[in-house]
C-alpha cells in the first residue's frame, strides 16, 4: 500500500516561513460562507444522546474543490478536551473562507449546550453549595447533586494541579451514561460523516485537537470515506499514550474530571515561560481568562481512550452489559468493542490507518515534537504502516485560539496552508 504522491511537507517551518504562510493566505482572495447547525439524535446502548453539528461552508458551492482522487474535499473538526466546537471555530471558518473546503465540526458528546443560542455554558464548573457541572447528554439531562460525590487528587499535581472529579454513583443515571458514553461517541463520528459528507461524493480529511486525536484516529478505519488525518497538536492512538509519554491514568471509569483555572494556568505558562512575565502577572492573567474560559464546557470523560485506560474502558463496557442484561458472549463482545477504541484494527480486509500530517507548535508542551517522534517507530509496526510525517512550526503553543501581534489569527492560517496543500498534492493518497 504504497502513497502515490511524491509530495512531502517540510519538516521545519521556520518563524520566518509561518510569517510568509501567513501572509500568503491573508493575500488570497476570501468569500463568504454559510454557518448551519445540524443537531440530531442518536440511540445507542438503549440510550437516547444528542449530538451537535456545525458546519461552516462557501455560499457558491462551485468552489468546493475537487481532490486528486476526484471526489469533493470535506474536512471533520473534533475539538479538545476541555472546549466544544468554539475551540476550532477559527480554522473551520478559514478553510471555506479562503479555500472553499467546506467543514464540519463535532461536539463531543454531553458537551453541546443546547440552552443558549451561542452555545455558552453558564455559571462557573464549581459551585458554592458542592454541585458543579454535569454534561447534556440530551436536552432534557439533569445529573443532579445526589448522582455524585467529588473527589479531590493530587497524585498528579506536579503536571496538572490537584485533580477535580465527580464519581458518579453505581445505579444513577449519570453511572450508566458514563458506562455508555464511548459507544455513543462511534455512532455520533459515523451519522456526522454520515449527514455531513456522504460516501461516494466526498472524501473525509479528519483533523483530532489533543484528546480529540485519538478519536479521528479510531474513526479513520470506521469510516469509509475518511481518507487522511490532519494534526495539530493531535494525540495518537490511546495505546501509543502511555508508550510515548511515561505516564498512565489509572482512575475508575465513573470519574468525570473537572477542567478548572489549572488548566487555564498550565496552556497559559506555555506561551509565556520564556516572556519573562512575573508569577503576579501569571496569575492575574489566568484569571482574567478563566472568565471567558469557564464558558465552555470544562468536563472530560475521555481520559479512559485518550490515555489507554483498558480496566476503566473493560469496566464500563461490563457495567453496560449488565445494565443492558447481555449474555457472558454479548458483554465480552462490548469489551472487545470498547478496548478496541484505544487501537488500529488489523482485521484481515479491513481498511488501513490513513497517512498522518501531524504539526506541532514549538511552545506546545502538551502534545509535543518529540512525543510525535516517538510514536514514529510505532505506526511503522502496524499493517500497513501509514505515512506519518512530523511537522515543527516555529510558533505556537499547543491551544488553537493563541495570538501574538505578528500573527493576530494564530497558527490558523499556516497550519489551514498545509493541510490544504498536503490535500490537493496527493500526500494523502495510496494505491488501491
Amino acid at each position: 500500500m504504497a502513497a502515490t504522491s511524491s509530495w512531502e511537507p517540510p519538516s521545519v517551518v521556520s518563524l520566518d516561513e509561518v510569517l510568509k504562510l501567513n501572509d500568503e493566505v491573508g493575500a488570497l482572495p476570501g468569500a463568504p460562507i454559510d454557518i448551519t447547525e445540524d443537531i440530531f439524535r442518536i440511540h445507542e446502548l438503549a440510550m437516547d444522546w444528542d449530538i451537535g453539528v456545525v458546519r461552516y461552508e462557501p455560499q457558491d458551492k462551485s468552489r468546493i474543490p475537487t481532490g486528486p482522487d476526484g471526489k469533493k474535499v470535506g474536512v471533520f473538526l473534533l475539538h479538545g478536551g476541555v472546549s466544544d466546537f468554539k475551540s476550532v471555530e477559527r480554522v473551520a471558518k478559514l478553510l471555506p473562507e479562503k479555500f472553499g473546503i467546506p467543514v464540519a465540526t463535532m461536539t463531543f458528546p454531553g458537551r453541546f449546550y443546547f440552552d443558549d443560542a451561542n452555545h455558552d455554558w453558564p455559571g462557573d464548573v464549581e459551585n458554592p453549595d458542592g454541585s458543579a457541572r454535569t454534561p447534556l447528554w440530551t436536552k432534557e439531562t439533569k445529573i443532579t447533586k445526589d448522582q455524585y460525590t467529588t473527589v479531590q487528587d493530587g497524585s498528579k499535581r506536579e503536571d496538572y494541579g490537584t485533580l477535580v472529579s465527580l464519581t458518579a454513583k453505581e445505579g444513577t443515571e449519570f453511572y450508566h451514561r458514563m458506562a455508555a458514553w464511548p459507544a455513543a461517541f462511534e455512532t455520533a463520528i459515523k451519522e456526522t460523516a454520515r449527514r455531513q459528507f456522504p460516501a461516494g461524493e466526498y472524501s473525509i480529511y479528519i483533523h483530532g485537537h489533543s484528546t480529540g486525536g485519538p478519536f479521528a484516529m479510531m474513526a479513520s478505519q470506521r469510516v469509509e470515506n475518511i481518507a487522511g488525518l490532519l494534526g495539530w497538536g493531535s494525540s495518537p492512538f490511546g495505546w501509543m499514550y502511555p508508550v510515548v509519554t511515561g505516564d498512565d491514568w489509572n482512575f475508575p471509569f465513573n470519574q468525570l474530571r473537572l477542567r478548572t483555572w489549572r488548566d487555564t494556568a498550565r496552556y497559559l505558562y506555555e506561551g509565556m515561560k520564556h516572556s519573562g512575565v512575573g508569577l503576579p502577572m501569571l496569575i492575574e492573567l489566568t484569571f482574567e481568562r478563566w472568565e471567558s474560559a469557564k464558558k465552555r464546557p470544562n468536563f472530560k470523560a475521555e481520559d479512559f481512550i485518550h490515555k489507554n485506560s483498558t480496566a476503566a474502558l473493560e469496566a464500563a463496557a461490563r457495567a453496560s452489559a449488565a445494565r443492558l442484561k447481555l449474555s457472558n458472549r454479548e458483554s465480552d463482545q462490548l469489551v472487545q468493542r470498547y478496548l478496541g477504541y484505544t487501537k488500529e484494527l488489523s482485521d484481515p480486509g479491513v481498511k488501513p490507518v490513513p497517512n498522518f500530517l501531524s504539526i506541532h507548535g514549538i511552545n506546545d508542551d502538551t502534545v509535543t515534537l518529540k512525543r510525535c517522534e516517538r510514536s514514529l517507530p510505532l505506526f511503522a509496526e502496524l499493517t500497513p504502516p501509514p505515512k506519518v510525517r512530523p511537522v515543527s512550526l516555529g510558533a505556537g503553543v499547543h491551544l488553537w485560539g493563541w495570538t501574538d501581534e505578528k500573527l493576530p489569527q494564530g497558527i490558523v492560517p499556516p497550519v489551514a496552508k498545509l493541510w490544504h496543500d498536503a490535500i490537493m498534492n496527493g500526500f494523502f493518497r495510496r494505491m488501491e
